[in-house]
């Protein structure tokens, strides 16, 4: 496991983290939720809670139609906490930040002894995760931070992310006119992926040498929503633009939409992450300049193995490969943060190597032999 350990963090300006929410396809085996928002046991592959169980951890997810979820990380969060003995059940916000409070209340009431947050709202979720952990329920923060003190908070290094996409469009386009598509206003990733833009292009902003021409968050992450202040950009500025800092794969695809209704997609470089396969065809057909690849597999092993160890033992210090955090609210976080990898068309053997994406998917549409992976 790849750790990258941040002691002490020192925050500067509005930090933001990932993203994740991500996607902008739906997934085929999404759950189902019932009426309150918990995932039935019936026919959606997830596990309610075994009865007199030792471990049983409650999973809330914010919007399990996302692909990212269902494809990735809930089934090595799940394996994860099997092998360690636990038990899985899990329960859907679909994207509302008070049915994932019911649903915390709810999990908690079906006997889990440790929750798995992923927020849709960081600070509208804080009011559960604080009284769950009084009640003797210890809570990993996942991918989304909450700022609370007492949780574990699991994700990849979201400024780190930030930086990798902004620094393989800057290597294109040093200077110029750009666009920043920025995620959701409540996810704190939103903003720690904008601060590691600033870490690659705040000198060329400061010098003129790069302009902002239009910068937004997107409710949701919403790929929808994406093409449409795209579409807005590219009319108000003649389609004179030179670089799209998008912050994730989803809101890309829109980005690309909108580029390619004017025809310029390949023409401006874009940035996304999450390593989706369309996003992952996309950089291999040239229209997309790179993907961050956060390897969620990795994220949910580690957060189903420290959901495990918090059964055992409730302090999250006490967690392998932890380390504290200094989050943007002043609070001291335990956590552990995982490290990302920039894929371009330059290693995208990277993702084929690593059963991510087979050739076919990552290759549809790609002249052969134009890109080393699709030869």
């Amino acid at each position: 496991m790849r750790v990258r350990r941040l002691v002490s963090i020192a925050v500067a300006g509005a930090l933001v983290l990932a993203a994740c929410g991500d996607d902008d396809d739906e997934a085929g085996d999404a759950t189902t939720p019932a009426d309150d928002g918990t995932t039935p046991a019936a026919d959606d592959g997830t596990t309610p809670p075994a009865a007199g169980g030792d471990c049983v951890v409650g999973v809330s997810w914010n919007n399990y139609q996302e692909e990212r979820w269902a494809k990735w990380d809930e089934p090595t969060l799940k394996a994860a906490i099997e092998a360690g003995g636990g038990t899985y059940v899990s329960n859907d916000a679909r994207s509302s930040a008070e049915t994932q409070l019911s649903n915390i209340e709810n999990l908690i009431s079906q006997g889990a002894n440790v929750l798995v947050v992923l927020a849709q709202d960081g600070t509208a979720v804080l009011p559960g995760v604080t009284s769950a952990i009084a009640q003797g329920v210890p809570v990993i923060a996942y991918d989304r931070l909450i700022e609370d003190p007492g949780a574990l908070y699991i994700t990849f290094d979201n400024v780190l992310v930030g930086e990798l996409e902004a620094q393989a469009v800057f290597d294109v386009v040093p200077e110029g006119r750009y666009v920043i598509v920025k995620g959701n206003s409540a996810d704190a990733n939103a903003d720690f992926l904008r601060d590691g833009y600033e870490r690659v292009i705040g000198e060329a902003v400061a010098s003129g040498a790069i302009e902002i021409v239009s910068e937004t968050y997107t409710d949701n992450w919403d790929p929808a929503l994406a093409q449409a202040t795209m579409e807005q950009v590219l009319t108000a500025e003649n389609n004179e633009i030179d670089a799209v800092l998008s912050e994730n794969d989803g809101m890309a695809g829109g980005v690309i939409a909108a580029l390619a209704a004017q025809g310029l997609a390949g023409q401006i470089p874009v940035s996304g992450q999450d390593g989706d396969q369309a996003a992952l065809n996309r950089v291999a057909l040239g229209q997309q300049t790179v993907d961050v690849w956060k390897d969620a597999r990795e994220l949910g092993t580690t957060a189903g193995e420290a959901a495990i160890a918090l059964c055992a033992n409730p302090d999250p210090a006490a967690v392998a490969g932890t380390a504290p955090f200094s989050s943007p609210g002043g609070n001291e976080i335990t956590s552990i943060l995982l490290e990302p990898i920039p894929i371009t068309q330059d290693n995208l053997n990277v993702v084929l190597d690593a059963g991510w994406i087979d050739e076919a998917a990552l290759c549809q549409g790609v002249e052969a032999g134009s890109v080393a992976a699709c030869p």
